[in-house]
């Protein structure tokens, strides 16, 4: 936050006053793909993430620079002139938010300047556009006085990533990001939004995150196409089953019911649905009840649904997940929308070392390419520092 504020003097100038917001990234310990299909998702908020300084000014200017994409400069709009451009880059993401509160009513008269850095790994979905679209609904909530609660400023952010970026997602990321609690993961009904925290008490273990460093973008992967063929598959399962998701059936039901499904392919989606919407309450019951290896078991249920019924794995993710099962982990999974990004596993402390050293070698054999390993805390949600 120290460099922050040095580099908003150095783009702004020293003078008013500033103020400063952070919001986190995010990982999703189960519960992949549930979120836009009315069902459970268990995530958490991570100890990195995204900083921001800001500062009122007299006129309606909006100037916004990241440390990130320095050579990038000062990216200038104006109040008026909240528009989607693709020259705008990584600034269309806390337009977009100024935009969508402004659509919403919310009156934003003066304009500011606005300095942001981020240290979640870009790319590797751990949310950092979630990240940004947070720090910059708190900064808009302290800066022009609206006293929006967090629910409220959750939406908003959802908003600003389906109808400015253009990304259909769901409301885990930004629901995570906003109710982020130290040492507590959140059991999310994405239908309803009712929550509940649970503690992630890992004594003799830890989390690591594992980035595959192959890029994708969100927007252009398969994660609509995804969400359309879940939606085909509850249409044809609402011709004889009332229901409004798929995150209303169990199991059992689904296999009942699973040859109104026509086409081969969407029934393996709504399957994935189904049975990941009840390993997420299984794993929590089992956290609850202190078993970490049976909640291990259940993430690695998890991603064998999402390479096989979902097929959103990949080389890289499978890859780096086999490795982790063979090299100790009590439980690795991919993470995310798929299609390249990150892992999660559980890994008990005296192995680490090992299990780092071997399982980088073994992806790199198979894949030529070198993975990013990080040891994540968990931590608090969205707030003015």
């Amino acid at each position: 936050m120290e460099h922050l504020k040095d580099a908003f003097i150095r783009q702004f100038g020293g003078h008013g006053e500033l103020y400063s917001f952070y919001a986190p990234g995010r990982v999703n310990l189960i519960g992949e793909h549930t979120d836009y299909n009315g069902g459970y998702v268990f995530p958490c908020a991570l100890s990195v993430g995204t900083y921001a300084v800001a500062r009122k000014r007299d006129d309606t200017k909006l100037n916004l620079y990241s440390m990130n994409f320095d050579s990038s400069g000062t990216i200038a709009t104006t109040m008026q002139k909240l528009q989607y451009n693709p020259e705008q880059k990584w600034a269309n993401y806390p337009i977009g938010v100024a935009a969508v509160f402004q659509k919403a009513g919310y009156e934003l008269g003066h304009g500011f300047d606005v300095a942001y850095y981020g240290n979640i790994p870009n790319g590797a979905g751990l949310s950092s556009s979630a990240s940004i679209e947070l720090t910059t609904a708190v900064l808009l909530n302290e800066l022009y006085s609206l006293n929006l609660d967090t629910v409220e400023m959750v939406k908003l952010a959802q908003k600003a990533e389906n109808d400015f970026i253009g990304v259909n997602c769901g409301i885990m990321d930004q629901f995570a990001i906003g109710f982020g609690r130290k040492d507590h993961a959140i059991l999310l009904n994405c239908e309803t939004l009712e929550y509940r925290y649970t503690p992630i008490t890992l004594e003799k273990e830890s989390l690591i995150i594992i980035n595959t460093n192959k890029r994708r973008g969100l927007a252009d992967s398969k994660y609509n196409e995804r969400r359309t063929q879940c939606e085909t598959a509850l249409q044809e399962l609402r011709s004889v089953l009332d229901i409004n998701s798929l995150g209303d059936l169990t199991p059992v039901k689904f296999e009942q019911y699973k040859h109104l499904i026509t086409d081969d392919t969407v029934q393996k989606r709504g399957r994935h649905a189904v049975y990941e919407n009840a390993r997420t309450i299984k794993a929590v019951e089992r956290l609850n009840k202190g078993d970490v290896k049976g909640f291990g078991q259940l993430m690695n249920e998890s991603h064998r649904s999402l390479r096989d019924d979902y097929q959103v794995t990949g080389k890289e993710l499978d890859t780096l997940t086999e490795a982790s099962w063979e090299e100790g982990a009590i439980g690795s999974r991919m993470t995310g929308a798929g299609f390249g990004g990150c892992t999660i596993s559980i890994v008990p402390n005296d192995i680490i070392e090992s299990f780092i050293e071997n399982v980088q070698q073994k992806y790199k054999q198979k894949t030529g390419l070198e993975a990013s390993f990080n040891i994540v805390e968990i931590g608090d949600g969205a707030k003015m520092v």
